[in-house]
């Protein structure tokens, strides 16, 4: 028999007054009451007093009488509506000796089981939990009772009630008195629903049930705290709230599910918390939330409790994006590192001058890195602890749902950097969240990141892939993102990614793709574009896996179905144009090639051309300082790479400060160099001319289907002529879907080419330049054709027609029908 049940049934005990007590019924009762509990009366209303005798006299007839009799007097009391006035305690029903070890060493499961108000024989117990308490008391209506202090924190009593009341605790500290609600009395917030949609890893909606949630719940406000943590012998909550002691909150495992609940009364917005973990081994850690909304700002740590109060007023914008699919619409992307674009601006700072300046410039769409909150400044984003969670260096989520609305008002889409690949191993955040693998690979060479010391998800636990899932999602609807790239995609998708022999281990097929993370993929983009019409997906993905923006549905040659992109980032079309860009001109006809061979795959994929900043950090230079020659030159071949890029099938991406020919590497620490747009400045024209081309090439492109309604078609495209190489040009010609062509020629030598002939349809009667990068405005020689250019009825280059035109130095030139 456990010490509870001992103790209830001496309540029973002294309530029928056996018989077999005869005539020693009196002295064992005073020395019953000096071993088991010291009765405490309450002071009350004068008013009440005669009845509370009463009732104590009734009880005290039966113990002495024994008889059936006064057990049924004693009974008629128990079922009595309670007495107004003071009660006096009947039994102080103590928690046993388990129970009180494992609530005072952060191990017990279930302490809404013992805590709390339980109906007893006898009456309602009472037990609180209170460490550092001198005294509490029970209030329900006009009545108060004192429980009994049974060392440690513990407080218990055992009142004459009829059935648990809704009721307030009264808590004394050495130097103050609060009164409050008792966690231990509501019922678990998580239906079953719930529980099995996270058990089966279906639950598209989880940061709605875990996490930090203020509510009203049994009609009183407060915050529920939800964590899954299967392998923990037990959670506490910690916060601002109790002094980061969370000895006195433990929280309920809700069945098998993994899942610890807690609602706690009286905590609401902008509370500071943490959860204080048992590990299987019997050691603690306090772990910020996985699903945390909000966080304090780095190099804290905490997670906060957050409510939205934002009002959007991007409904137009939300009701046109999904117009168009993505890969046949216009799409050029400015990226934009947030904290360093202009640094010390805030989210609703930046929304007074972003969107503006993207407007001006042209960009259909903004891509933000990084969002998600992480430890490291220096990681750019990339490496993050809270998925949930807009960083809070900028300000709070809505400040973030701010400018995400500011500038969807302005006509700009949203797209942001979403790293599902790896996670850091700070010991506050998910590195053995519940004191063994659980969002990492339990395997420790599956689990390790060999290049970045950080650690990859286990995309085959089924938990782990909804967090993901359900992450993407989240950011779609809860901040009206338009699309996420995914980080690191490669890395993802094969086991042997930047692992020697004997590091991996095949998959049951003997290959080396990951087919967990295969699987993930697919069901993150098929729940994404199922949820949330007229987003898009794009993949960080630099080798040649067949199918990334294929639908998931469909099998490719290798057997596997697509992986349901929208787009996939050209790596092999960075690199390759980027190697002849940075040739001098007398030996780009050897590399002819690499300007060409993009051609070869351009239609295998879904495809954004990406001059991320990637590509201008760590050695790399930046754009202009990537081209050969003096600065005259660079900044014509950059003006022309940037048309070819523009013309080239595919979307268009720009990173901050190569729309103004930036000489130096970006660096997060000071971002963009804007001095040099600074009219003070002596060569600032040089650089504003660069940034008028930018708008310029994003007007013209906007307004030329052409440049981008065919991007996925081969029947878009067609070579004038691919071959020139010693003459360093490319010419050819985009349709769009009536077939109304453009002429894009860049030519890549620093020499004016007279009467140079291309080749052209012949049911175009005349040509006229829409856009010329050798223009004066840009900072070029000012090379150009005034008049229309009326083709000749001579074949060339495997056309009916062709014009002669004459070709300024490294530029590039478009022309369209007159």
């Amino acid at each position: 028999m456990t010490a509870k049940t001992a103790a209830e049934k001496t309540v029973a005990e002294t309530a029928t007054g056996k018989k077999t007590a005869g005539k020693k019924a009196a002295g064992k009762k005073t020395a019953a009451a000096g071993k088991a509990v010291t009765k405490k009366a309450v002071t009350a209303k004068t008013a009440t007093k005669k009845a509370v005798a009463s009732a104590v006299a009734k009880k005290s007839v039966a113990k002495k009488a024994g008889t059936k009799k006064a057990v049924a007097a004693k009974r008629s009391v128990a079922r009595e509506a309670p007495p107004a006035g003071p009660l006096e305690v009947a039994l102080s029903p103590a928690l046993d000796a388990d129970d009180r070890e494992r609530l005072l060493h952060g191990t017990h499961h279930q302490p809404h089981a013992v805590l709390g108000a339980h109906p007893a024989p006898g009456g309602i117990v009472f037990r609180a939990f209170r460490p550092y308490a001198r005294s509490v008391a029970v209030v329900t209506g006009d009545l108060r009772a004192e429980l009994h202090d049974d060392g440690d924190g513990f407080f218990s009593g055992l009142l004459p009630l009829r059935e648990v009341p809704a009721y307030r605790l009264v808590v004394a500290y050495e130097d103050t008195v609060q009164e409050t609600e008792d966690p231990y009395r509501f019922l678990p917030t998580l239906g079953d629903l719930d529980l099995h949609l996270i058990g089966e890893g279906r639950h598209e909606e989880l940061w709605t049930v875990l996490g930090a949630h203020p509510l009203t719940h049994q009609d009183v406000a407060g915050t529920r705290f939800c964590v899954w943590a299967p392998n923990a012998r037990a959670v506490r909550l910690a916060g601002a709230f109790n002094f980061w002691d969370g000895i006195g909150y433990p929280m309920r495992s809700l069945g098998s599910s993994g899942v610890w609940e807690l609602f706690v009364p009286g905590i609401g917005e902008g509370e500071l918390y943490k959860f204080d973990i048992t590990r299987p081994d019997g050691s603690r850690t306090q772990r910020a939330d996985p699903m945390a909304r909000r966080t304090e700002t780095p190099p804290a740590t905490s997670s906060v409790v957050e409510a939205s109060h934002y009002e959007w007023g991007d409904v137009e914008w939300l009701a046109r994006r999904g117009e168009r699919p993505a890969h046949e619409a216009p799409l050029s992307i400015y990226e934009v590192h947030l904290p360093s674009w202009r640094p010390g601006l805030t989210y609703r700072q930046l929304a007074e001058q972003l969107p503006a300046y993207v407007r001006e410039l042209g960009f259909t769409h903004v891509e933000l890195m990084p969002i998600a909150e992480h430890p490291f400044g220096g990681s750019w984003g990339y490496q993050v602890t809270g998925f949930y969670a807009p960083t809070a260096r900028l300000g709070t989520p809505d400040d973030f749902r701010f400018l995400v609305d500011a500038l969807h008002r302005a006509g700009i889409g949203v797209l942001m950097d979403w790293v599902p690949a790896h996670f850091p191993r700070d010991d506050w955040a998910l590195a053995e969240f519940d004191g063994r693998t659980l969002y990492e690979h339990e395997d420790p060479l599956r689990a390790a990141h060999p290049d970045w010391g950080t650690l990859e998800f286990d995309y085959g636990r089924r938990e782990v892939r909804n967090f993901l899932v359900a992450n993407a999602v989240y950011w779609c609807e809860e901040f009206h993102i338009d699309g996420l790239r995914v980080d690191a995609v490669a890395s993802m998708l094969y086991l042997d990614y930047s692992r020697e022999p004997g590091q991996w281990t095949p998959n049951e097929h003997g290959g080396r793709e990951n087919l967990d993370a295969v699987a993930f993929l697919q069901e993150m983009n098929a729940t994404v574009y199922r949820r949330v019409p007229g987003v898009v997906t794009i993949a960080e993905e630099s080798t040649a896996w067949d199918g990334v923006t294929r639908a998931t549905h469909h099998r490719g040659p290798s057997g596997f179905g697509g992986l349901g992109f929208g787009l996939k980032w050209n790596m092999g079309w960075m690199h390759d144009s980027l190697e002849y860009m940075s040739h001098e001109p007398v030996y780009r006809r050897y590399h002819h090639g690499e300007m060409t061979f993009s051609m070869v795959y351009a239609y295998s994929e879904n495809y954004v051309l990406p001059i991320s900043h990637d590509e201008v950090v760590h050695g790399k230079k930046s754009l202009v300082s990537k081209m050969p020659g003096d600065w005259w030159q660079q900044r014509a071949n950059l003006r022309a790479y940037l048309a070819y890029m523009w013309a080239h099938p595919g979307k268009q991406l720009l990173f901050m400060g190569q729309e103004f020919a930036q000489g130096a590497e970006w660096s997060e620490e000071h971002g963009p160099d804007w001095w040099l747009l600074d009219p003070a400045y002596g060569a600032e024209a040089d650089h504003r001319g660069v940034r008028e081309l930018v708008g310029d090439l994003n007007s013209v492109y906007r307004s030329t289907p052409a440049l981008w309604e065919r991007d996925t078609s081969a029947d878009g495209f067609a070579w004038v002529v691919g071959d020139a190489a010693d003459d360093n040009v490319l010419a050819f010609l985009r349709r769009d879907a009536d077939g109304t062509p453009l002429l894009a020629v860049s030519h890549f030598s620093p020499v004016v080419r007279h009467d140079y002939r291309l080749g052209v349809p012949d049911d175009i009667p005349a040509w006229y330049e829409v856009l010329n990068t050798d223009a004066g405005r840009y900072g070029g020689s000012d090379v150009f054709h005034p008049d229309p250019v009326k083709p000749e009825p001579q074949p060339w280059h495997g056309h009916p027609a062709s014009v002669r035109l004459t070709l300024p130095p490294l530029s590039t030139v478009w022309l369209r029908p007159a």
